[in-house]
């Protein structure tokens, strides 16, 4: 059984830093992409950040630029997401997602992805 299991989530103060991790069991993605996306209460979910299957490339929503930074760690099959300078606005339930295969369409879409993890919450108020 494929899991992705996802925490780290919690409530921080504004300009505050948190890091997600994500645990990948059941198969290996090490040849895959993986991605973070979000989801606010109410509201779709949104692209955060991805990464290619080597760390070689990696792709932010333009919200999230330069605060945070997606990495990975094949050996562990876990994938991370370090978050700093967060805002109010970040709040949101945080998933873990890959496609089902290497072969990928359109990274940005959350539609795409076929395994999910159960969701990390983040919350950043004061």
């Amino acid at each position: 059984q494929v899991q992705l299991v996802e925490s780290g989530g919690g409530l921080v103060q504004p300009g505050g830093s948190l890091s997600l991790s994500c645990a990948a069991s059941g198969r290996s993605f090490s040849d895959h992409v993986m991605s973070w996306i979000r989801q606010e209460s109410g509201k779709g979910r949104d692209f955060v950040a991805s990464i290619s299957w080597n760390g070689a490339h990696t792709y932010y929503a333009d919200g999230v630029k330069g605060r945070f930074t997606i990495s990975r760690d094949n050996s562990k099959n876990t994938v991370y997401l370090q978050m700093n300078d967060l805002k109010p606005e970040d709040t949101a339930v945080y998933y873990c997602a890959a496609p089902e295969s290497e072969a990928m369409g359109n990274i940005f879409a959350p539609n795409e992805y076929y395994y999910w993890g159960q969701g990390t919450q983040v919350t950043v108020a004061s």
